[in-house]
């Protein structure tokens, strides 16, 4: 039964009482450069925040306030990342799938049911799933995990951004913006792009 009592932006604070959720998204799957990474949350069935929503409906500056509430407040938080060489080896879906398993491999708590964003998952060992079209602006524990995927990412894209500026990757994450495109038309790929995508310069 879910729960008809809602927290912040009209977020449900779970799916089923009965077991330990865990919310789990992804971050970076439509871009170019870099990892695609994962977080899988577990919340206090109480949590309450007013800027919890979808990472992307927040601002950068709320995503970062974010982040650390979550992190100290959640019963259980994990992250992981699966890079551009093992992306374009096992295609973007399945790197997305790895990622949230090993995100939830992390987890120091056991949830009985997986909340995940989207249509489609590859089970994971023995615990049941749900898939959840749109799920991270409609349940807390998803929301939570799309604001640390996409605040650990954004940091990590960050890191490379200093290795090759020239791609701006602070500003872009990764994502085929139309500079970044002209900056690969103009100088070719750099080491952390994705070289099995098709991208149109």
């Amino acid at each position: 039964m879910k729960p008809k009592d809602a927290i912040s932006c009209s977020l449900l604070p779970y799916y089923q009482k009965e077991l330990v959720e865990a919310g789990c998204d992804e971050a970076g799957r439509g871009c170019i450069a870099g990892p695609v990474v994962a977080a899988a949350v577990i919340l206090p069935a109480d949590f309450y925040h007013p800027l919890l929503n979808d990472s992307k409906q927040i601002t950068e500056v709320q995503r970062d306030l974010l982040r650390p509430v979550i992190e100290r407040e959640a019963l259980a938080w994990a992250v992981a990342a699966v890079d551009h060489k093992e992306i374009d080896k096992i295609n973007i879906l399945q790197a997305s799938f790895k990622a949230m398993h090993l995100a939830i491999d992390q987890l120091h708590l056991r949830p009985g049911l997986l909340l995940i964003d989207g249509n489609r998952f590859k089970p994971y060992w023995q615990i049941p799933h749900q898939c959840i079209v749109k799920g991270d602006s409609k349940y807390a524990a998803i929301a939570a995990a799309s604001i640390l995927a996409k605040t650990h990412r954004d940091a990590l894209m960050k890191q490379l951004d200093r290795e090759f500026p020239d791609y701006d990757w602070k500003t872009n994450k990764g994502y085929p913006t139309p500079r970044h495109k002209k900056v690969v038309r103009e100088k070719g790929y750099a080491a952390y792009h994705r070289l099995s995508y098709k991208i149109k310069l």
